[in-house]
């Protein structure tokens, strides 16, 4: 099996570390496992492997030495209130089934590793995660509470900052004037669009679509996202953002940016839709950081990060009144109930649902008032 002892193991080798050359060796099958599984290297391989190292060091223990109140002490560290970035109870969780995974693979005896324990150090590897010390997943939704939709009157004054961060420059005659007009478009777009930070920068000029019932956008009329979040073991999943009209500002922001402002980045052949002042695809941290600098200037709170700004397209989508189904499809989203967490709706649009409703119902009631 893809992983097993007898595949990484060499018979007849003698290292100086015998350890350090097991953990190696159980490493390797790990990543070649989970290779045969088409998971991806650098998004879901790596980081389980360097967890797995986390672990080692902290205990300066090797894994068939393991045991449950290793792994408790451990993530009683990261939580512990006197760290700097104490880990929240969703990033808990996620550690805790890393370990527990690669501790599943490594007892289970169809890949060999327990015996060759047993056999060359007398211990054998036991699970050290279970349903007793595992986080207990209660709730629907357990994201940090500080993340939520931008108000319009937020969505405003941040780009009303990054606005003002272009004119500034430009004003000024400074270097860069086109990075913060860039900036200023690429915000917006993510929020016309509901996009996630890595869905808009993999975003080409390939990917701008015509929507044939809405020829006044022009090659705006839509999206073609092709980095959507993939699934464990699946590509990247795909779907078209239909260009609405509550958004349909961004029709003419977009055509400037492509006809007149990215040309002077000299991008070549590049074809990626936002570009950097050395013709490469912006990064994810450069997304980031775009955000950060508008957010600041506008005063809103540190909190807030980038991903506020599909949960405000979701929630502005939602009171805007578009079906739900419509809202899911936009958002990319398999599930009601994931655009559900997405929407923070206002005590206005909630006033304004019972307004109508009572209205349906009662209609002689409102005639007369």
């Amino acid at each position: 099996m893809a992983g097993s002892a007898r595949l990484e193991l060499v018979d007849g080798v003698a290292h100086l570390d015998p350890a350090a050359a097991m953990l190696e060796a159980m490493l390797q099958g790990w990543a070649r496992q989970q290779r045969s599984r088409f998971l991806n290297e650098e998004g879901t391989i790596k980081p389980r492997e360097a967890m797995v190292r986390r672990l080692v060091d902290f205990t300066n223990e090797y894994p068939w030495q393991w045991r449950p109140a290793d792994g408790e002490a451990f993530i009683s560290h990261l939580r512990s209130p006197n760290r700097e970035r104490p880990i929240v109870m969703s990033t808990g969780r996620g550690y805790e089934t890393t370990l527990a995974l690669f501790m599943n693979f490594i007892t289970d005896r169809r890949y060999g590793w327990a015996a060759e324990c047993l056999e060359r150090f007398g211990q054998v590897p036991q699970q050290i995660f279970h349903e007793d010390n595992r986080v207990a997943h209660v709730a629907e939704y357990e994201g940090q509470p500080d993340r939520r939709p931008l108000t319009y009157d937020e969505v405003q004054a941040l780009f009303d900052a990054a606005d003002g961060r272009a004119e500034e420059a430009k004003a000024r005659g400074r270097k860069g004037a086109l990075t913060a007009m860039r900036d200023s478009v690429l915000l917006k777009t993510i929020y016309a669009y509901g996009t996630r930070r890595n869905e808009a920068r993999m975003l080409d000029l390939s990917d701008l679509r015509r929507a044939p019932k809405r020829p006044q956008y022009g090659k705006y009329g839509g999206l073609y996202v092709r980095y959507g979040k993939a699934s464990k073991g699946s590509p990247p999943k795909r779907r078209t953002v239909l260009t609405v009209k509550e958004f349909d500002w961004i029709v003419d922001l977009l055509d400037h940016w492509v006809t007149e402002v990215r040309p002077a980045f000299s991008p070549g052949k590049l074809p990626a839709l936002f570009v950097t002042e050395r013709s490469s695809r912006m990064s994810l941290r450069g997304v980031n950081k775009a955000f950060a600098m508008a957010r600041d200037a506008a005063g809103l709170p540190a909190e807030l990060d980038l991903h506020c700004l599909r949960h405000s397209y979701i929630t502005h989508l939602v009171e805007f009144d578009y079906p739900e189904k419509f809202v899911s499809m936009q958002a990319g989203h398999d599930y009601a109930s994931t655009t559900a967490i997405y929407t923070g709706v206002s005590d206005e649009y909630r006033n304004r649902v019972v307004q109508r409703a009572l209205r349906d119902r009662h209609p002689d009631l409102w005639e007369t008032e």
